[in-house]
């Protein structure tokens, strides 16, 4: 019996023995998502009684029968199979949607934007303080501009003006902690506004500098709390299909924060008491960001966690469930779609916790496959830090200035461009993160810090009369920062713990993070003064250096694995 596909093959053997020629045709190459054959098609599509066409992989044959049509033996050539008017009359294309991936959901780009959106407005501000602190830097130090009469701030002073909305993040994240699951992922964002909103009005108020530092630690708290709940909150509200692109895109958030922080300073650089205005301007986002929040539901899947912990009756929470995925895919109310995927959800919540036992306690991140993660992911965001990386994004005004632009609005203005240059580059990141891997992207980003920090480190000894050294050593820097450290780190993070432990791994990992930008921050200007600058960049160019071995040596590549393959090939 031959079969005849619509492309001309003819198969004279049995199609129980048909096999696809290696070198397929270009119209016959599945793509990545038509690679796999859901358990749906193992279910269902054993018995077609119609034509089966083929088109992007799909086979067509004749009208006849085959009962115990096999999958094709090489695993390398697995195809979505979609059966036409099989099952009620339904077309192929709605049967091809059905079978293809079982977990792949419709879904509008309208129903996503703005759980998206408010979220990462916690990311925004958070960059925004760091481009806006750049410029308040300058402003608050000026004789003339600074409006005040404590503007001559000691290193140390500075260094806390600097690194006081860090030690409030890492206070926030040390907060966090026990409480993450009681507060949920909405109250927790909710929170966090609250206090960049007082954080912002009391900063930009201050009438001494006390005050202004007790603004920074308000602000800090919220930091800690948003880049806490922000990533749950939308990795657990997106479809699953986008979210990887979803929580990249946080990251640009962060740039853009910066961007805006950096063009507010240069146009607020010249003005008496500017620095109160760059800090101002973060309050109405931070309204924004919780009238938004408020407006929005609570996450599912914290709903479903709550249940099967036990803190309130399965049927009640999986109600609240399933209104809330009503709501943020715009169903109505209690359709049938999100009971079956809020069903589907609580199945593996309920195998996760069926000892009875909480989610995994600190000791247990520090054992087995937990160990290893933390290892990779808090490696990561500890020399994502270590290498310079707070250092040279807060202080690339006063750098600049050192550097040959010596008008405070010339320095500012040129960090306006490197915010623009490092949008370009995460951007870049996105879209090509999943196409090339993590590992190649932070290995060679990472080179690229070195040389920058070693350029940076030659310009202040010995090419002192090229500031534009310094410029290309900047963009090099945060250039190579954005498609390495600044993106893959965090998703990384996200990706690499298994279940039982990743919430708290993730707490571990963030308040890791703050904790090292932290000091980092609060040591440049005092190292700046014992060493030198050529020393300090120096030294963080030997310790990039390390960073990169430990890329080389310990990162494995996830691209194109599962959270479940990534716990049982690479953590076990």
């Amino acid at each position: 019996m031959a079969g005849t596909c619509s492309c001309g093959i003819v198969a004279h053997q049995p199609l129980s023995e048909l096999r696809l020629p290696q070198a397929l045709p270009p119209i016959l190459r599945p793509n990545n998502r038509q690679r796999r054959i859901s358990s749906y098609a193992h279910r269902h599509v054993h018995r077609p009684r119609q034509n089966l066409s083929l088109h992007w992989g799909r086979l067509k044959f004749g009208n006849d029968e085959f009962p115990n049509l096999p999958l094709l033996p090489s695993s390398k050539l697995e195809f979505a199979v979609g059966a036409q008017n099989e099952y009620g009359g339904s077309s192929a294309g709605d049967a091809e949607s059905l079978i293809s991936d079982p977990n792949q959901e419709e879904f509008s780009w309208s129903s996503v934007i703005l759980p998206f959106l408010f979220p990462a407005l916690g990311g925004l501000l958070f960059g925004y303080d760091i481009g806006a602190t750049s410029g308040a830097t300058i402003s608050l130090q000026s004789p003339e501009l600074s409006g005040t009469t404590w503007y001559n701030l000691s290193a140390i002073q500075l260094g806390l003006v600097v690194s006081g909305s860090l030690y409030g993040a890492l206070l926030g994240s040390l907060l966090v902690y026990p409480i993450a699951d009681f507060l949920g992922r909405r109250r927790e964002l909710l929170t966090a506004a609250v206090l960049y909103v007082s954080g912002g009005a009391i900063t930009s108020f201050a009438p001494g500098l006390g005050v202004l530092l007790l603004g920074r630690l308000f602000y800090g708290l919220g930091i800690g709390l948003a880049m806490h709940g922000a990533p749950l909150y939308i990795a657990e509200t997106c479809p699953s299909q986008i979210r990887g692109t979803l929580i990249s895109l946080k990251e640009l958030f962060i740039v853009l924060g910066i961007l805006l922080g950096y063009f507010v300073g240069s146009i607020q650089i010249d003005a008496v008491g500017g620095w109160r205005y760059m800090y101002g301007v973060g309050v109405p986002v931070a309204l924004v960001m919780g009238l938004g929040m408020w407006s929005l539901p609570p996450s599912p899947r914290w709903l479903l966690l709550r249940a099967v912990q036990g803190k309130g009756p399965l049927q009640e929470y999986k109600e609240k469930a399933v209104a809330a995925l009503s709501r943020l895919r715009g169903r109505p109310t209690g359709d049938k779609v999100s009971e079956r995927q809020i069903e589907d959800t609580l199945v593996p919540l309920k195998s996760a916790y069926a000892d009875g036992e909480p989610e995994g306690s600190v000791l247990e991140v520090f054992q087995g496959p937990s160990l290893k993660a933390f290892i990779i992911a808090g490696g990561l965001v500890l020399f994502q830090q270590i290498t310079g990386q707070p250092s040279v994004l807060y202080y690339a005004g006063p750098i600049l200035q050192s550097a040959g632009f010596s008008a405070a609005a010339d320095a500012t203005r040129v960090s306006v461009v490197i915010g623009l240059f490092k949008l370009a580059m995460t951007w870049i990141a996105v879209l090509k993160v999943d196409d090339l891997g993590r590992r190649p992207l932070l290995i060679g980003g990472v080179a690229g810090i070195v040389i920058s920090l070693l350029l940076l480190s030659s310009y202040y000894k010995f090419l002192g009369g090229y500031p534009l050294v310094a410029v290309a050593a900047l963009l090099l820097y945060v250039g190579c920062y954005q498609i390495s450290f600044g993106p893959i780190s965090w998703l990384m993070v996200s990706e690499i713990f298994p279940l039982r432990t990743r919430g708290r791994g993730i707490s571990l990992a963030v308040l890791t993070n703050f904790e090292s930008n932290a000091i980092v921050t609060f040591a440049f200007s005092p190292l700046k003064e014992l060493l030198g600058a050529e020393n300090v960049f120096l030294l963080f160019g030997a310790i990039a250096l390390l960073s990169l071995l430990f890329v080389v040596l310990l990162i494995p590549e996830t691209k194109g694995l599962s959270l479940e393959e990534i716990e049982s090939k690479i953590l076990k």
